[in-house]
């Protein structure tokens, strides 16, 4: 990866962190971010010293908001002249429903909306830095998944589970119709399942049951490093080179719920994202500000 350009989002803790590291190891330049500066600039000052590689940056903006997520995008193309990999890793889980600063769901606007809008903001950087991939972290819990399309802020009838599910499930359509549109640029779209990994996730805003059932598993959870193999080896390997709009579980191809290759469902998605992050599909497939 030397001479390579990474963003993580996400890159403060857990699986994040851990990709941060490992890619950096390999000799990327990485930038992590986080919602404050402070906490992202020890983040970073951590992988610095894990990977033995100064190329270490920190970018800070609370993802769920989208003038945030704007700013931030502005950063990071001030930042980095070239850009050959996105990992899209921020996510979270909320037991209750919380309106964002937009007014929509957290989760859905923190899970999906976050990732479908940042990558579409950097995505002329990626295309112009080709070949490049931009790697989505989903879940095992994608496969129970389910798009409310007449519901998605949870409005009427919230689950943290299935608003999660969803959000997972969100990211693997985006994946995959973000394949289909990049076809012939040399950028590729991948998505991932980490396994089940011992982090502070849901921490929050934590369901009951995530409490119990945490400290009898715990012990026999993958660590963020094990946790990370898959995201690390999306963005570096060259065993993946040009491969697109697939989903991965320990580093190897696995088939995804069968709604995610819904090549309808999947565009009515990426137009309602689009419109909720008041942007506009334009004929190349291509979205820009309205």
């Amino acid at each position: 990866m030397a001479g390579k350009v990474v963003l993580i989002t996400g890159g403060t803790g857990g699986i994040g962190k851990a990709t941060a590291i490992g890619l950096a190891t390999l000799g990327a330049r990485v930038g992590i971010t986080g919602r404050d500066l402070a906490s992202t600039a020890e983040s970073a000052a951590d992988v610095r010293t894990a990977s033995r590689n100064s190329a270490v940056d920190a970018f800070a903006g609370d993802m769920s908001s989208q003038v945030e997520v704007r700013r931030l995008a502005a950063s990071v193309l001030d930042t980095y002249p070239k850009l050959h990999v996105l990992v899209n890793n921020v996510g979270g889980f909320w037991a209750h429903r919380h309106p964002t600063a937009d007014g929509l769901e957290h989760t859905f606007a923190l899970n999906h909306l976050a990732s479908f809008l940042l990558t579409n903001l950097l995505l002329d950087r990626l295309k112009a830095c080709a070949p490049a991939r931009v790697v989505t972290v989903s879940s095992h819990v994608q496969a129970e998944g389910h798009i409310a399309f007449d519901d998605l802020q949870g409005s009427r009838n919230y689950s943290g589970q299935s608003a999660y599910s969803q959000s997972k499930l969100a990211n693997v359509m985006f994946t995959n119709e973000l394949a289909r549109r990049l076809e012939g640029t040399r950028v590729t779209a991948t998505s991932l399942h980490p396994g089940f990994v011992r982090t502070d996730f849901g921490a929050e805003d934590q369901a009951w049951f995530f409490t119990v059932i945490s400290r009898i598993v715990r012990p026999f959870l993958r660590t963020p490093a094990q946790g990370a193999q898959t995201s690390i080896y999306l963005a570096s390997s060259p065993d993946v080179a040009g491969v697109t709009g697939q989903f991965f579980a320990d580093r190897k191809p696995r088939a995804a719920n069968k709604v995610a290759y819904d090549t309808d469902l999947a565009a009515r998605l990426w137009q309602i994202s689009a419109d909720l992050v008041g942007m506009t599909t334009l004929g190349s497939g291509a979205i820009a500000s309205m």
